[in-house]
């Protein structure tokens, strides 16, 4: 039986809330467990092993990449059909999806496992540490299938609106390291192959789960015929190769920042590090809000209410500037005390200081950016947030750290990159809004 989306209906903003609020809960929990994974290593008191897990994390990143550009395809798709009532498509995209990235991520991992060696020894690697990340590595990679899917389940969870299912995924994998890291790693003595055992179990938490509330409780499977694959593997493609390519340039960014970090000793590069660490889990709730507004704007899409796509993004803005301008107050008025925390001195004070002051502000833009990343990947313009993405991860970071790193030291490194997203931040909204007209347009003519 054909039904609209839930997200056709009903007010946007509290679609935008209740979506963002769900993703986020699950966001911080994955973040928060990822930190203590690390804590739990170093506190073996062996540093290769710290590194180890690093650089296999560093390599391993294209995996996670993958996966999330194959989920937003896929909610992407699926959120389309629920909004124009075609339920019965929707269920056989699902089952498309789930069928195509495992396939996707199997290939991917079979041709990463040979090249895996070399690959880490071209980040770095050496010696005993080279020997642990590369063991690491080879006992994670064959589980990246159950990842990838996992993923695309939970994304597809957040397409049919529920949104408290969609957590529930992540909050269970987070849960399974919880509990499994310390018994693995001290418990039973297994050290680092304990962290990457509890890590595979985690992500088998994350799949059945996910499975769970979509086959048993939505329903949203059909097994895909080979017309399926036909039908739906290029304009699948055309959504998800994009989205890989955008989720891959932020790290050539971040890799510019600690290079030019770099010049002023390993300080300046700790504080930066202290700054990585900081941003995911002060700013999770745009991360969130840029994976939950998808759905909305899919939905909506698929059925043809324009008035409610622009509506939704106006939202999304609104809880953008509400949420950095609370997650500046909060870093303004705490940097001394998070300065201390982390242990942070000289260079690498002075960069956490400056982030927390001032940088902290610049992420309205970088929330409007990922805003408008989600609409065109949803709205059919995915090669718009490739673009925006790798723009801002270049040109919007390179010209200006080497100026200001020239000018100011680390604090002019600093502010260039948070002045970069600025350009990108406005040109993706007014895009954005330019799309949702030229989508109107072409409707009313009949086109």
């Amino acid at each position: 039986m054909n039904q609209p989306g839930k997200f056709v209906s009903g007010s946007t903003m509290r679609h935008v809330i209740n979506m963002t609020a769900t993703s986020t809960i699950g966001l911080l929990a994955i973040f928060v467990v990822d930190a203590l994974n690390l804590f739990y290593i170093a506190r073996l008191g062996q540093r290769e092993l710290a590194a180890a897990v690093g650089y296999a994390t560093t390599l391993l990143f294209f995996h996670t990449a993958l996966s999330i550009g194959l989920s937003i395809a896929a909610s992407a798709m699926c959120a389309r059909a629920l909004g124009a009532g075609e339920r019965q498509q929707a269920q056989r995209i699902a089952g498309f999806s789930l069928w195509l990235t495992a396939a996707v991520a199997t290939l991917i991992s079979l041709l990463t496992i040979p090249l895996l060696s070399p690959l880490l020894s071209f980040l770095g690697a050496k010696g005993e540490t080279h020997q642990l990340a590369l063991r690491f590595g080879m006992i994670l990679l064959p589980s990246t299938p159950i990842l990838t899917v996992g993923m695309s389940v939970g994304a597809l969870l957040r397409a049919v609106g529920d949104g408290k299912r969609g957590m529930y995924t992540t909050l269970s994998a987070a849960l399974t390291t919880a509990i499994l890291d310390p018994l693995f790693i001290f418990g039973l003595g297994m050290g680092l192959d304990g962290a990457a055992l509890a890590n595979i179990l985690a992500r088998c938490a994350l799949l059945a789960v996910g499975l769970h509330g979509l086959l048993r409780v939505h329903r949203l499977y059909q097994h895909p015929q080979w017309q399926d694959f036909q039908q739906n593997l290029r304009p699948f493609l055309a959504i998800g190769i994009p989205a890989i390519l955008t989720q891959i340039a932020t790290p050539f960014g971040n890799a510019a920042v600690t290079s030019a970090m770099g010049a002023y000793g390993d300080e300046a590069v700790a504080g930066w590090a202290v700054v990585s660490r900081l941003i995911p889990v002060a700013f999770s709730a745009l991360f969130a809000l840029s994976g939950a507004v998808g759905p909305i704007l899919g939905q909506n899409l698929g059925a043809r209410q324009y008035a409610r796509l622009r509506s939704t993004m106006r939202d999304s803005l609104l809880v953008t500037l509400v949420y950095v301008l609370a997650v500046w107050a909060a870093l303004a008025l705490g940097h001394n005390i998070i300065v201390k925390l982390f242990g942070v001195q000289g260079p690498g004070a002075q960069v956490v200081d400056f982030f927390c002051l001032f940088v902290s502000a610049s992420f309205l833009f970088n929330g409007a950016l990922f805003v408008a990343n989600a609409a065109f990947n949803n709205l059919g313009y995915p090669f718009y947030s490739t673009m925006l993405n790798w723009g801002r991860s270049t040109l919007g970071v390179i010209p200006f750290i080497w100026l200001g790193g020239i000018w100011y030291g680390v604090e002019g490194i600093m502010a260039g990159y948070g002045l970069g997203v600025v350009l990108f931040g406005v040109l993706g909204v007014w895009l954005c809004f330019k799309v949702l007209r030229e989508i109107e347009s072409r409707h009313a003519a009949g086109a």
